[in-house]
């Protein structure tokens, strides 16, 4: 008979798994101490490494750049600002006890990082679904504000937490809040307590109430939303936050917290900030490719001359129409800019229109054209027949109406004939204008169309004014600049220097463009631009006058004018040949004062007969061919035309036979030699010119042979409009 088992044989099959639970357990308690352990050396060795308390209150917080103007006035300072260092016992009470309020209630009892508080925090982002709690320290905080930075990755944290060990192990409470206070960023560049009460409320630190002490402790856990100066309702509603926090914490009373009034508070002004700010906007991002240092404090010297930018400012101010706006440029002959207005008022609008706004040029645009013209072997006295002319279904007409027969190309360019630009366009071809325009630095994107030379394409101001400043330097690239040389501890970094390597056109075709843009102002579109001294310049009116424009040189000083609506909506009475034009002087009279005269290398010329003022100036017409393109620059059909319209057109009114006969007459009175007379535009001396080896007359080169001077330029009988 077998025996029954006995019931010693269930525990002896147990034994093994209550071994292994055993074993694992003595594995995690083993694994414990040595994590433990290693926790407790990488402490003690970043303990060992942490520089000192003194050494943590001069280190810099970030960098701050000063800009200095052309004669080393600072105009701005930028980046942080440091207020007084207050030591923990002149730090009011409140500020403490709101600071520990609302960033760490257990600052006093944690070993630097807050157990509980993680827990708290990652139970409060479960049930939302989503980070809305986090659980730093206040020496977690100055661990990451003065060591690392604000990256949210593990590696990061894990960091952060053994910095926060080390720091409480090497100082004690009160240091370590004494750092945090004079250290953390408070928003608006502040960093420290002191710069942000002066900042927000100006006075020290050393004398805020507790409605104060709410409003700036409420601002490190977001301060460009909580910013007093950014959103006051905002700032108001955070600090009722952390007076709530203070009761919880009994630091105050409930009628402590009610009596503090966020709302009452008055806030310091903030500082008035002016058009050279355009300026800076501009110029200091340049710093990333300029140089590599990006902690000491750096001093950035610039070509901005104050008493320009005065004189720009009040211009762009006292002639801009209502309801436009305005923005200058002027650049020096090496490219410095020496005044930048990007709009009538920065504080309202720092949108920076001289750098950042694209905008159609109309007839200033002409420069590229007949640049073009010139290159390919024109002459400014070359007779060309202003006539209808049809180039693929698009009809451009001339702001008066009319066409006037053969006329020269100063004549053409002086009153802007539209008719004429078209027909140089479509000689040279309109790829080449465009490669011209881009040869002379217009960076926007450029369309060729034939509607494209009259400035149906969106450009830049300072590009439009780098490309005038380029013909005045005699065809040499001139690239604009704001940066002349940088300083860091007294020790140069960077130094400008001006590049005159790059020739865009040969010296006598910027002096026949000169030609051309000096009788514009003096006889043409651009008259009201006259300041007592040669001026070469041109104008630019777009469709239904939604821009102005004027763009000229003098006494090696470049200036850009633009005027306008942001909306692009038109603007009645707005030309070039106006208010543009009125800016750009009221500018260039006090700008020049101190430079001395210079002329020209050419003279000064009249065109061959006056013709009627370019209605652009005079009578309200665009000069980019009115409604002859839409929006994107493409021709718009032309109904049309009975035979009636086409013989008006091409009808010639009785004081067009007198070009020939004035021209005749100036020649025998300056003594030049009338330009012998053709009938197309291919003959003999056209392929003579296009041959860079031929032998050009004297005038070719420096286009003063046989002129002389005017003492006065041609003054039209009939009075303006």
């Amino acid at each position: 008979m077998a025996r029954a088992r006995t019931p010693r044989s269930a525990p002896a099959r147990r034994a093994p798994w209550r071994r292994r639970i055993v074993l694992s357990v003595q594995i995690l308690i083993g694994l414990a101490v040595l994590a433990f352990g290693a926790l407790v050396i990488a402490v003690y060795v970043a303990k060992s490494q942490l520089p000192s308390f003194e050494e943590l209150k001069s280190s810099p917080n970030g960098q701050m750049i000063r800009v200095h103007a052309a004669d080393g006035t600072v105009i701005v300072s930028m980046g942080p600002s440091y207020g007084e260092w207050l030591p923990y016992d002149s730090i009011p009470r409140v500020m403490r006890e709101a600071t520990v309020a609302v960033e760490d209630r257990r600052f006093y009892s944690h070993p630097g990082v807050d157990p509980i508080g993680m827990v708290r925090s990652l139970r409060v982002n479960l049930e939302r679904g989503r980070r809305v709690q986090g659980a730093s320290t206040i020496t977690q905080q100055l661990a990451r504000n003065v060591f690392l930075n604000n990256q949210k990755k593990f590696g990061r944290k894990f960091r952060e937490a053994i910095l926060a060990l080390a720091l409480e192990r090497k100082f004690s409470k009160e240091q370590v809040l004494e750092l945090y206070l004079n250290k953390v960023y408070y928003g608006g560049g502040a960093y420290g307590i002191d710069a942000a009460s002066r900042k927000f409320f100006g006075h020290g630190a050393n004398t805020l109430n507790l409605a104060e002490a709410a409003v700036i402790a409420g601002l490190v856990k977001a301060p460009s939303n909580y910013s007093p100066t950014a959103d006051a309702q905002a700032a108001v509603g955070r600090a009722g936050v952390v007076l709530d926090a203070m009761v919880r914490a009994d630091a105050i009373t409930p009628e402590q917290a009610r009596e503090a009034d966020p709302e009452a508070l008055r806030l310091a002004p903030e500082p008035k900030q002016n058009s050279a700010r355009y300026f800076t906007d501009w110029a200091l991002p340049q710093l990333d490719t300029l140089i590599d240092e990006t902690q000491a404090p750096l001093d950035v010297w610039t070509t901005l001359d104050l008493g320009m930018q005065r004189a720009a400012d009040a211009a762009i101010r006292a002639n801009a129409p209502d309801g436009a706006q305005g923005a200058l440029v002027s650049l020096d002959r090496d490219g410095a800019v020496k005044a930048m207005v990007g709009g009538k008022d920065y504080v309202s609008s720092i949108y920076n229109r001289a750098t950042q706004a694209q905008r159609q040029p109309g007839s200033a645009f002409k420069l590229f054209v007949y640049l073009a013209a010139l290159e390919a072997g024109h002459k400014p006295e070359d007779q060309v027949v202003d006539e209808p002319v049809t180039i693929d279904g698009w009809s451009p007409r001339n702001d008066s109406r009319r066409n006037s027969g053969p006329v020269t190309l100063r004549t053409a360019f002086a009153f802007s004939l539209n008719t004429i630009a078209a027909k140089l366009g479509q000689e040279v071809g309109f790829t080449t204008v465009a490669d011209m325009a881009r040869r002379f630095g217009i960076t926007t994107p450029i369309n060729t169309h034939p509607s494209m030379v009259l400035g149906t394409s969106d450009v830049r101001l300072i590009d439009m004014t780098r490309a005038f400043a380029s013909v005045a330097a005699k065809g040499v690239a001139v690239t604009p600049y704001g940066i002349t040389r940088v300083t860091a501890n007294g020790q140069t970094i960077y130094t400008h220097e001006v590049d005159r390597s790059h020739v865009l056109v040969a010296p006598y075709v910027a002096a026949e463009m000169t030609d051309l843009l000096q009788t514009a102002v003096n006889t043409g579109t651009g008259r009201a631009a006259q300041i007592g001294r040669p001026v070469a310049g041109k104008t630019g009116t777009t469709t239904s006058s939604k821009d102005g424009w004027f763009l000229g040189f003098s006494s090696g000083l470049t200036t850009g004018v633009w005027m306008g609506r942001d909306d692009a909506r038109p603007i009645a009475g707005l030309h070039g040949g106006t208010a543009p034009a009125r800016a750009f002087a009221a500018f260039m009279k006090p700008a020049t004062a101190n430079r001395p005269i210079e002329q020209f290398e050419t003279q000064v010329t009249l065109p061959e007969w006056q013709l009627e003022p370019d209605e652009e100036s005079y009578y309200g017409q665009p000069d980019n061919g009115g409604a002859m393109v839409d929006e994107d620059g493409n021709p718009v059909p032309v109904a049309p035309r009975d035979d009636q319209q086409q013989q008006d057109e091409q009808s010639i009114r009785p004081q067009d036979s007198a070009p020939q006969q004035l021209d005749d007459l100036i020649d025998r009175v300056t003594g030049r030699d009338a330009p012998p007379a053709r009938d197309d535009h291919r003959d003999d001396r056209r392929d003579d010119r296009r041959d860079p080896n031929a032998p050009r007359p004297p005038s070719a080169r420096d286009g003063t042979a046989g002129r002389q001077p005017l003492q006065r330029p041609y003054q039209d009988d009939r009075p303006t409009q």
